[in-house]
């Protein structure tokens, strides 16, 4: 079993670099040195905190420091281990020599100014640095199988772990334990992390978008909005699901329909081909026209993958960005009432060859908790 693991990860990796390769070939570069850290995951499997990666037209090396060593030849077959040097950049000069590299590509998204100031002033005055953009997230924007079973089981855990929390929801709980006990129910099924801080916000609180859980009490006849994710072999999940504490009101019940409408227009709008901008507009013509439109005022959904935000977007902003089968999206309309609460409605889905199917399965009924 650990060998066909080994080589399935191998062939994995060995097709994400031809591809890399040759978009490196097309610009003309000799190397590529990648640093974000989800990037070098998605392209060598090393999930340690420390490392780099070297690639060449025939080279894959990944550098790291003595913690990492073996940890790095177990994860990332394919690579050569290269043990770096205290002083990095003076090492990466004379390999680049050995490897007669002219020209090396380098993520300017996630180099900060003085690191960049520091390769620049180690590496041959004669060497090219260019700066390139997006090219491993464009890789990863579509995802293969292996990744959507990682992202399937990290939304069901997510999913399993909020019933359970949903069972014991009472008044009087504060959102920060409800946020803790979410987070232990996830690990507890299998997760090695929460995809992000947890959202857990009740009442006026739940009017804002990514407000934190703090010690404020759960209180009858209030909504509450929990924004949960589970990591699964390094990927993500993310879901929302917005609750009433005890009976809801009608005015309760208004809002939350009309959010409702909003995600399943947008839901209905994915499918191969269309625009992120278009099924951002499919969300937002319902909330608008319930006059709500002042009050949703983030986009409707983003890419999930590594990173719980990547591409594609679901936003206005999004008109040049085409859905395509194997992208994961989250689809999540809102609005939000300042002094009065607010409704988040999120699903996880995969865009399909006729549409989407969605990940997250907790029911979207407008659920009353903590009734006695």
């Amino acid at each position: 079993m650990a060998l066909s693991v080994t080589a399935d990860r191998a062939a994995q990796t060995s097709q994400r670099l031809a591809r890399l390769r040759q978009r490196m070939a097309a610009e003309g570069l000799d190397a590529l040195w990648i640093s974000a850290p989800a990037n070098r995951r998605y392209l060598s499997g090393f999930s340690g905190s420390s490392g780099w990666l070297l690639i060449t037209a025939r080279e894959a090396e990944l550098w790291t420091d003595f913690r990492y060593l073996d940890q790095a030849a177990q994860e990332a077959p394919g690579y050569t281990v290269v043990r770096h040097e205290a002083q990095l950049y003076p090492h990466l000069a004379r390999r680049l020599q050995e490897l007669e590299v002219r020209r090396l590509g380098f993520e300017a998204e996630h180099v900060r100014y003085g690191e960049w100031q520091r390769m620049r002033a180690a590496l041959p005055e004669s060497l090219e640095l260019v700066g390139i953009g997006g090219w491993v997230e464009q890789l990863r924007r579509v995802k293969d199988e292996a990744e959507l079973a990682l992202i399937r089981q990290a939304a069901r855990i997510a999913d399993e772990a909020l019933l359970e929390v949903l069972a014991g929801l009472r008044p009087g709980m504060a959102e920060r334990q409800v946020a803790l006990e979410l987070e232990f129910a996830m690990r507890r099924r299998g997760a090695t992390a929460a995809a992000f801080d947890l959202i857990v916000v009740s009442g006026p609180r739940s009017a804002l978008p990514h407000g934190q859980p703090g010690p404020h009490p759960l209180e009858a006849g209030q909504f509450v909005t929990l924004d949960y994710g589970a990591v699964v072999g390094g990927y993500c999940s993310d879901c929302t699901r917005t609750v009433v504490v005890g009976r809801a009101t009608p005015r309760h019940r208004e809002v939350y329909q009309v959010v409702l409408e909003a995600q399943r227009r947008a839901l209905e709008a994915i499918r191969p081909g269309v625009l992120g901008a278009e099924v951002d507009r499919a969300a937002r013509q319902v909330i608008e026209a319930a006059g709500y439109g002042d009050r949703f005022g983030h986009a409707t959904g983003h890419g999930v993958g590594l990173e719980v935000h990547e591409g594609p977007r679901l936003s206005a902003l999004a008109e040049d960005e085409r859905l395509e089968p194997g992208m994961v999206v989250t689809v999540e309309p809102g609005i939000y009432i300042p002094g009065w609460g607010g409704v988040r409605i999120e699903d996880l889905v995969v865009v399909t060859e006729d549409g989407a199917e969605i990940l997250t399965r907790v029911s979207k009924d407008l659920l009353e908790v903590g009734v006695a």
